[in-house]
């Protein structure tokens, strides 16, 4: 954090504690330095989210707290004990009165043995779906079990170019954890 918007606001043996001033705002006590006599924290810093004006990500605008960089979750899909799917970048989709959607990339699913399917479906919110047909090795097919936005809609746009899979009717592990169907 530059300097020159930090005000000295107190300190003792292993914090410092600085108001944030840009030019009239003012944030009291918004950031705490922690001093090498501070065991685990020493050299770092915390800043108070709830004090600032606004906070953005990548010129996003979050809310209640930074998302947290180490918090990437394993995603992991099997069908009959097959992988088709494995990632470190999901997108979560929340929708009201549904179930968290797990958005994939595609680049890290099995696309060799997914297959077009013939099903459309329309969302009010993300546009038209189209389907995909899994075929594992046994070949035994699932059918529609995947689903993928072309071209999704402004606001879920994000989801463009990655495929969500029915947790239904697959195996889902999140972080090494089988989740319940």
């Amino acid at each position: 954090m530059p300097k020159e918007f930090l005000k000295l606001h107190g300190r003792d043996a292993e914090v410092e504690v600085f108001d944030v001033v840009v030019g009239e705002r003012r944030a009291p006590s918004a950031v705490t330095s922690y001093s090498s006599e501070a065991k685990d924290l020493g050299g770092l810093f915390t800043v108070q989210f709830g004090v600032m004006d606004a906070w953005f990500e990548e010129e996003e605008q979050i809310f209640v707290h930074c998302k947290d960089p180490y918090k990437a979750k394993n995603i992991r899909i099997e069908i009959e004990g097959v992988e088709v799917a494995n990632t470190r970048k999901p997108r979560l989709l929340y929708e009201t009165g549904l179930r968290v959607r797990t958005y994939i990339p595609k680049t890290d699913c099995r696309i060799d043995i997914l297959e077009s399917s013939e099903l459309r479906t329309q969302c009010p919110y993300k546009g038209e779906a189209e389907y995909y047909h899994v075929r594992i090795p046994s070949k035994k097919r699932q059918d529609d079990v995947v689903w993928w936005y072309r071209n999704p809609t402004l606001e879920c746009a994000a989801i463009r170019g990655y495929v969500a899979f029915y947790d239904e009717k697959v195996d889902v592990w999140v972080d090494g954890e089988k989740q319940d169907r």
